[in-house]
């Protein structure tokens, strides 16, 4: 569906650099980075906006790269929605049409579909000032899709919007993407959004594509330090390996699932995957130690809990409930454990 071959694009004072990236007819993608990391530059390059002075972009196995926006069939989607102030709703939605007309019928069945899957059939007589913020990222999603895109291009759609009309959308979205089976490309900083509508994700970093994979493989077994950090590994660690037994700092011996080829790397748990005792939960369990309690951050519905194990500080996250069951306190003594399974290296 989409091919990028070792594209490179400068634009102000944002760039990428060997871009290769190969996207399925209606998968459902999501590029996720820092700020500056070149997410936005790479969307506009798809879509026509920027010029690369390196590389192609195939759509459908047609050569793109020098082809005007208008002519790759390809919508965008920008958090401040940039729909037309003097224009109602329904002219905003329709505006497209007059450049990418649908043939017989077919536009008023697909305005009514749209109107009704996005429920703003109420405010089509509106003008945006009008409008809440969820009802404007409603409308130029709207607009966006009224011309039948192969692509749907979206750049943190959902950013601007207070988290309940986030979930909602989010949801819409996730239908929109069933039941039309377009193609979806997603900028985000939102870690849920990935993981609820995502099929694959693309993670970029200072204009490079740094990781591709799952959900699931991106937030679990990432492939760089860098990644793991992104993603929110907060216990990442260099390590010595010899068959499946990791060294921290010389002395912290952290068993592994399954042998590992390399002697030095890294070694990654998700603080999610640490668990906090009082006393040692079973002998049988390979990776428990014994610490004392560093540090308590209130994360708002969690605990961050900073257990230092010699030298090695280790981050777990526990209810407030857990927090008062187990008495915790800065200085206080305590175990952590965590599964074989939960430790990932590279």
């Amino acid at each position: 569906m989409i091919r990028i071959e070792d594209l490179s694009v400068c634009f102000k004072d944002f760039s990428i650099s060997d871009i290769n990236l190969s996207i399925d007819r209606g998968e459902f993608f999501c590029i996720i980075g820092p700020t500056g990391a070149g997410k936005t530059v790479l969307l506009e390059s798809i879509v026509g906006l920027v010029s690369p002075f390196k590389g192609k972009i195939l759509i459908n196995h047609i050569d793109v790269t020098d082809k005007p926006p208008e002519q790759r069939n390809v919508g965008i989607v920008y958090q401040d929605y940039a729909l037309f102030p003097h224009f109602t709703v329904l002219k905003n939605i329709q505006y497209g049409l007059r450049f990418h007309p649908l043939p017989g019928n077919e536009s008023d069945e697909w305005l009514a579909y749209l109107l009704d899957c996005l429920e703003i059939r109420h405010i089509i007589d509106r003008f945006p000032h009008h409008l809440s913020g969820g009802e404007q990222q409603r409308v130029a999603l709207a607009r966006a899709l009224m011309v039948k895109p192969d692509i749907l291009l979206l750049d943190e759609p959902l950013s601007a919007l207070d988290p309940n009309f986030r979930e909602q959308l989010r949801f819409e979205l996730k239908r929109l993407h069933r039941e039309t089976s377009l193609t979806y490309i997603m900028v985000t900083h939102d870690f849920p959004e990935v993981l609820a509508l995502a099929d694959r994700v693309a993670v970029m970093n200072r204009g490079r594509i740094a990781q591709i994979g799952s959900p699931d493989e991106i937030f679990k077994m990432p492939g760089t330090p860098f990644v793991a950090d992104f993603v929110g590994i907060k216990n990442l660690f260099p390590a010595e390996f010899k068959n499946d037994t990791a060294m921290i700092n010389d002395y912290l011996k952290v068993r592994l699932e399954r042998p590992f080829e390399n002697t030095h790397g890294f070694l990654a748990i998700r603080p999610e995957d640490i668990v906090l005792s009082k006393d040692r939960l079973s002998s049988s369990i390979r990776n428990a130690f014994q610490g004392k309690v560093q540090r308590i951050v209130n994360q708002g519905f969690y605990y961050e809990i900073w257990v230092i194990v010699g030298e090695t500080i280790f981050k777990g996250l526990i209810t407030k409930g857990a927090l008062i069951d187990l008495e915790i306190s800065e200085g206080s003594q305590i175990w952590i454990s965590f599964k074989t399974t939960a430790v990932h290296f590279f």
